[in-house]
């Protein structure tokens, strides 16, 4: 399951919640099929004949392959991202579907056991058609016990344990005052929409939404047989946007001292009773303190639930359990479910193939119980070493970038060579595996199963707020194709799926390599020296360490990134905002400049001053710029699209390679990028902050 992390992440994309599947024959074949080995890591021939690469570079590389490759129907996106996740659930398909036929042999030890019949009991569809509603019918009567406001607070308590969304979501981190200890951060949620935007924009696009959210709910009252829906929907409807216009926006909860200032003695607030209260019910221990993330929202939050009538807030909780449980539930409420949050909000014409669904559940459920089979049978010692070398390539890279810093006073550029220094790194899979051995699952019961993996973890969370931090946990499991980077760890994280063709392939030449998974590895690095991750020190502690001349040269370097990408309008009614991508951005821009700096050592080392060799008619320099580009191979339905401008703190694929690649001279030299031309920048106006 995944906890809203809130500043504990900095990952470089968002891929499994866009729906990375497909039911195409030609699609799966593709995924199932290793790529072929190029050399050179590409296929020249799939680049435009009438896009310049000086022009439009990211167009140059991928609009051939995009306009050859239409979205696949389950989907609201598809690119390399894409392609590799197929081919890994593939595998891990392969890896559960062995578990349970040990399940059906009698045969499965106690690891194959969990995982067989966690599978078995997603495709049992004639047990969860005869069982509806019942597996959650016991969480639908304690909504109707309730019966005054007071309630509320141990309700919320209670059901944050099974991952239901409220007012009210919390994750575990690091303290930011002390590393070495956890603590529990609140954060503002509840909305049933993507983002509060989505209440109070008058774009034609949302007032559409809202309407359909509107039928949403009544529809999905009617397939529950429930009563009242048209009026409990009005009144779902009117609690969110009234949380919506209390929730701070994406940008401001970018904003890491902000919230940790937020830290608040339990005891001392002026709604001790309500907190104590949901503490206790949610099962936080004794904690003295909390870190409430949004004050002045959490501040006014007790007096707003007392304000707001109870029978809305009855219909509003019962309509969040029907919500967050609907994909396990009969198939005709699961499909009205998809047919609002996959077709409505991100434009999928069908849904997941129903083994997908499965997989993807058991992942959820049993994420690192099937990644020690997934790194047993698909993750070759030979790849961690050749990463672990390409890690420190790239951090002897970024150590020399500092040293030549001409904005940057000594005094902070030791600070930053400490923080590198101390950086972790964590590649393919844990050291340490989650212990299952209290979890037990059953062929024959999806929801109860579910709900028990969402306790699990939830419990496994909060046991850490009584341990010291355990530096072996990962966040993702090995089987994700994806990375991040946490500050409260310091630590870069690589997980075994991601260290994969065509991100990274032995047999290819390193410039491609290094365009491509160096850029990864740079991105994840560059988080820590972002413009919130700067503000942690070696330790992972929350800590001035910059002299006040050096933060303004960073403010105004960076204020120049976001005017850049604000400009960019992917879309006719929504632009990038610059401000809440300036993170990613920035791990971008110093991401790519410090793997070209790295690839620019290894071709040394390898070619001395001959340098590298032409392969398929394009220098090394530019084949490093290709494997960027490649990288980032991306299509977008709009409905996904304007999902992701307005609430991800990522910018589209196209913008992440036309957007750094402006900005770094090296690109100018590989391709002879001209005045004249539209890639261009003046030499003035090109943003290096790393």
């Amino acid at each position: 399951m995944i906890k809203p992390f809130g500043f504990a992440l900095g990952c470089l994309v968002l891929v499994a919640a866009s729906g990375c599947t497909s039911t195409s024959t030609d699609t799966v074949t593709k995924a199932v099929a290793e790529p072929p080995v190029l050399l050179g890591g590409f296929d020249a021939s799939e680049f435009s004949a009438t896009v310049r690469a000086q022009d439009d570079f990211f167009d140059f590389i991928n609009a051939q392959w995009i306009a050859a490759n239409v979205i696949p129907a389950d989907r609201s996106r598809y690119g390399v991202f894409n392609l590799v996740f197929d081919r890994t659930e593939l595998q891990v398909k392969s890896l559960i579907e062995a578990a349970a036929e040990q399940v059906s042999k009698g045969t499965a030890n106690a690891g194959e056991a969990r995982i067989g019949r966690a599978y078995l009991s997603f495709m049992d569809e004639t047990s969860v058609e005869a069982l509806g509603l019942t597996p959650i019918d016991d969480l639908l009567r304690r909504i109707e016990r309730v019966s005054e406001h007071q309630q509320l607070a141990a309700l919320f308590g209670e059901l944050q344990l099974l991952d239901i969304n409220l007012p009210v979501v919390y994750y575990v981190d690091g303290d930011a005052a002390d590393p070495t200890r956890s603590l529990a951060y609140l954060q503002q949620g509840g909305l049933g929409l993507p983002d509060r935007d989505y209440y109070t924009n008058e774009g034609e696009k949302f007032v559409s939404v809202r309407a359909k959210y509107l039928a949403h709910i009544e529809a999905m009252y009617g397939l529950a047989n429930w009563r009242n829906g048209a009026a409990d929907a009005q009144a779902i409807y009117g609690l969110e946007k009234s949380l919506a216009a209390r929730q701070w926006s994406r940008v401001q909860n970018r904003d890491r001292e902000r919230i940790y200032t937020n830290k608040v003695t339990v005891a001392d607030n002026a709604n001790a009773e309500f907190w104590n209260e949901f503490l206790r019910a949610g099962r936080f221990g004794d904690l003295p303190t909390v870190v409430m993330a949004q004050d002045d929202y959490f501040a006014g939050l007790p007096a707003f639930i007392s304000a707001t009538d109870l029978a809305t807030w009855k219909a509003y909780l019962k309509f969040r359990i029907l919500d967050s449980f609907a994909g396990y539930l009969p198939a005709v409420i699961a499909a009205e479910s998809f047919s609002f949050r996959g077709t409505t909000l991100r434009g999928q014409e069908e849904q997941r193939p129903r083994w997908k669904r499965g997989v993807s559940t058991v992942n959820r459920l049993l994420g690192e119980q099937v990644g020690e089979l997934y790194v047993r049978d698909h993750f070759p010692a030979s790849a961690k070493a050749k990463i672990a070398d390409m890690v420190e390539g790239l951090r002897r890279a970024f150590g020399a970038s500092i040293d030549e810093l001409p904005w940057m006073a000594e005094q902070t550029k030791t600070e930053a060579r400490a923080k590198l220094a101390a950086f972790n790194m964590k590649v393919g899979y844990p050291d340490v595996w989650k212990d299952y051995a209290q979890l037990s699952m059953q062929a024959d019961a999806l929801i109860a199963n579910v709900r028990k993996g969402r306790q699990f973890e939830n419990a496994r969370q909060l046991e850490k707020l009584s341990k010291p931090v355990n530096r072996d946990d990962w966040s993702m499991t090995p089987q994700t194709v994806n990375a991040y980077y946490r500050p409260t760890f310091n630590e870069i994280v690589f997980p075994a799926a991601i260290l994969q063709a065509p991100f990274f392939d032995s047999a290819v030449d390193d410039a491609f390599n290094f365009g491509a998974v160096g850029a990864i590895i740079g991105h994840e690095f560059s988080h820590g020296f972002d413009d919130q991750g700067r503000k942690f020190d070696g330790t992972g502690a929350l800590r001035n360490w910059w002299t006040e001349a050096d933060s303004t040269a960073y403010a105004e370097r960076a204020a120049a990134l976001v005017a850049q990408y604000d400009a960019y309008k992917p879309l006719e009614d929504v632009s990038i905002n610059g401000q809440l991508t300036l993170g990613e951005n920035i791990g971008d821009l110093a991401g790519l400049t410090m793997a070209y700096r790295a690839w620019l050592d290894v071709a040394q080392t390898t070619w001395g001053d001959a340098g590298a060799p032409v392969i398929d008619g394009y220098t090394g320099a530019q084949r490093f710029f290709i494997g960027y580009a490649h990288a980032w191979r991306t299509s977008y339905r709009d409905e996904a699209l304007r999902q992701q401008l307005l609430s991800d703190s990522h910018s589209p694929g196209k913008y992440r390679v036309i957007g750094v690649l402006r900005n770094l001279d090296a690109f100018y030299d590989a391709f002879d990028v001209q005045p004249t031309d539209a890639m261009y920048l003046p030499p003035a106006e090109r943003v290096r902050i790393w």
